[in-house]
């Protein structure tokens, strides 16, 4: 298994283990020679192995509310010593055909989608490192236990994509 996998495994059984209905939460991923290195102190709170090369995974602060995460990825660049990052973040899925269904206001939508009889709720762990290595974790509520999870480099492409865009370096003197 790869340090990648095992961060994005070790976050969604960390995640199991709060409970749903969280808030989204963004971790930087450090190797943890680099972090024992830089933060020594730091490292030994994480009880990191001095011995053994992982990747260490540190909360960072909430993103913000009035964003979507989407958007809110989009404002995020790393320092180098950052290998990689994870999300961790929940979502409604609605079966085909509902989409057709889905009003244009927001606030209505959000409603239409939380009172939906065929609604799946899917708690996400998508991990990505700078190298291009990509891996997901996805639990169903209502498959809510550890031999259902599903994994895999490309359950949610489109967020291992908004990720992998906050490793890339700012290009200096271009704007958007």
């Amino acid at each position: 298994m790869s340090l990648l996998e095992e961060v994005v495994l070790d976050l969604e059984r960390h995640s199991a283990q709060e409970g749903w209905d969280t808030a989204p939460r963004l971790y930087a991923l450090v190797r943890s020679t680099e972090l024992r290195r830089a933060e020594p102190d730091l490292a030994d709170q994480l009880g990191l192995n001095p011995d053994a090369d992982t990747l260490a995974a540190l909360e960072q602060p909430a993103l913000p509310d009035r964003d979507t995460v989407e958007d809110a990825l989009a404002t995020i660049a790393w320092p180098d010593a950052v290998e990689g990052c994870a999300l961790v973040m929940e979502r409604v899925v609605l079966p085909p055909g509902a989409e057709d269904e889905i009003p244009e206001d927001e606030a209505e939508a959000a409603a239409y989608a939380a009172s939906h009889p065929g609604r799946e709720d899917v708690r996400m762990v998508v991990g990505v490192l700078r190298d291009g290595a990509r891996h997901s974790a996805l639990r169903l509520r209502r498959h809510d236990a550890d031999d259902e999870v599903l994994t895999g480099p490309d359950l949610v492409p489109a967020l291992a994509e908004a990720l992998a865009g906050t490793l890339e370096p700012d290009e200096p003197g271009t704007h958007s």
